[in-house]
C-alpha cells in the first residue's frame, strides 16, 4: 500500500503530513529528534487494518512550520495544530498515537479537546496529569534541577550540541535503546551517562538505513534548536493550564514502553501497576512493557507495538469508529 506526503496548511502555516491507507483517522506525533518517518512500519501496520494512518513533522521538525519563539511551542499551540489538522483531512475525531514528546502532547490534547479525540496510545511516556508543582519546580525541589539531561537541553542555544546530526543521530538512537549494556544506557540524571556520547555503530540493528538517514538529512537542513523548544516551553504550559489541574484521560487508552527505558524508569522506577497507571487514565485498556526495548520502542519492538496497536484500534467501539472517518 502506497503512501503520499503533502504539506497542507493549519491556521495559516503549513505542516508536513504523510498519509497512508483509508478508513477511520488515527494521527501520528512524534517527539526529540525525530520527524513524521519514526512511524512508517506503524502506518504500514495501520494502513493494512483499515484505518487512514497520518503523521506529521510536528512544529518545529522536518518541513513543517518551526517558529523561533518559544511561546509558540506550548501544549495549547501545539493541540491547536493538532486539532487544525484533523480539521484539514475531515476527521470529526481521531486516535491519537504519540511517542516522546508526541505521547506528552497527544495525551493533553485529549484533555483539552475530548470532543476531538476517540482514543489515546503513548509509547515511552507514561501520562501524568497536572499537578500543584510543575515538574522544573518538582526536580528543583528533589535536588535533581540541574542535573536532569532537559536542563541543558533547554538552555539558549542548546542546539549547538547535537551539530552535527551525523554523529548526534547515531548517538541518542543507540544510548537511548536496550542496544548497550545496562551499566552504560542513557540515564536522564547522570550526566555521566549522557545522551550524545560518541555510538559505536552508525546505524543501530534495529533500526531501518534510510529512516536513520532521512533522520540525518533533515536534522542537518534545519538544525536542532526550534525542536528544542518543545523543553524550553514545559513551564509555560504549566502556567498556562491550572484548569487542567488534577484532570485525567478518560478516552479509551495505551501505554507502551520499554523496560530499558531510562525516562520511564525514572518516571515509575520498577514499573507501575495497572491499577495505579489507571487512576489517572480511568479508559486504560492496558500496559505493554517490552522487555528487549529502550526508548525507540517503535522501532525496537515494531512487531509487537504494531500487534498491540492494531488490536486496540479494531477493538474500539466501531459506531465510533465509523463516525471519526
Amino acid at each position: 500500500m502506497k503512501h503520499s506526503s503533502r504539506q497542507v496548511v493549519v491556521d495559516g502555516h503549513e505542516i508536513h503530513v504523510v498519509e497512508q491507507g483509508e478508513g477511520p483517522v488515527v494521527l501520528f506525533c512524534h517527539g526529540f529528534p525525530d520527524t513524521a518517518e519514526t512511524w512508517r512500519r506503524q502506518m504500514q501496520a495501520v494502513a493494512d487494518a483499515g484505518f487512514r494512518a497520518i503523521a506529521l513533522d510536528m512544529r518545529g521538525f522536518g518541513r513543517s512550520h518551526a517558529p523561533r519563539d518559544v511561546s509558540q511551542y506550548t501544549s495549547l499551540m501545539v493541540a491547536g495544530d493538532l486539532v487544525g489538522l484533523l480539521d484539514v483531512v475531515g476527521a470529526r475525531t481521531a486516535v491519537l498515537v504519540g511517542h516522546d514528546w508526541g505521547a506528552d502532547y497527544v495525551q493533553r490534547t485529549a484533555l483539552l479537546r475530548p470532543d476531538r479525540v476517540r482514543a489515546v496510545v503513548s509509547l515511552s511516556i507514561p501520562f501524568a496529569p497536572r499537578g500543584e508543582l510543575s515538574l522544573r519546580d518538582d526536580l528543583e525541589a528533589r535536588g535533581l534541577g540541574d542535573r536532569y539531561y532537559a536542563h541543558a537541553m533547554a538552555r539558549p542555544g542548546g542546539g549547538a550540541d547535537f551539530e552535527p546530526a551525523s554523529r548526534s543521530v547515531p548517538s541518542v538512537l543507540h544510548w537511548l535503546s536496550a542496544s548497550p549494556p545496562p551499566d552504560e544506557r542513557w540515564d536522564p540524571v547522570d550526566p555521566r551517562k549522557h545522551l550524545l556520547r560518541e555510538s559505536p555503530v552508525a546505524v543501530p540493528p534495529w533500526a531501518d538505513a534510510d529512516y536513520v538517514a532521512h533522520t540525518i538529512r533533515e536534522f542537518e537542513r534545519t538544525g536542532f534548536d526550534t525542536g528544542l523548544n518543545y523543553y524550553r516551553a514545559v513551564q509555560a504550559s504549566f502556567d498556562l493550564t491550572p484548569a487542567l489541574k488534577g484532570a485525567v484521560i478518560r478516552q479509551p487508552s495505551l501505554y507502551i514502553w520499554g523496560k530499558a527505558d531510562g525516562l520511564c524508569q525514572f518516571f515509575h522506577p520498577g514499573g507501575a501497576s495497572l491499577a495505579t497507571l489507571r487512576e489517572t487514565q480511568p479508559g486504560l485498556r492496558g500496559q505493554v512493557a517490552v522487555d528487549t526495548a529502550g526508548h525507540w520502542v517503535q522501532h525496537e519492538a515494531a512487531e509487537v507495538v504494531n500487534r498491540e496497536l492494531v488490536a486496540f484500534l479494531t477493538a474500539l467501539d466501531p459506531i465510533d469508529q465509523e463516525a471519526a472517518a
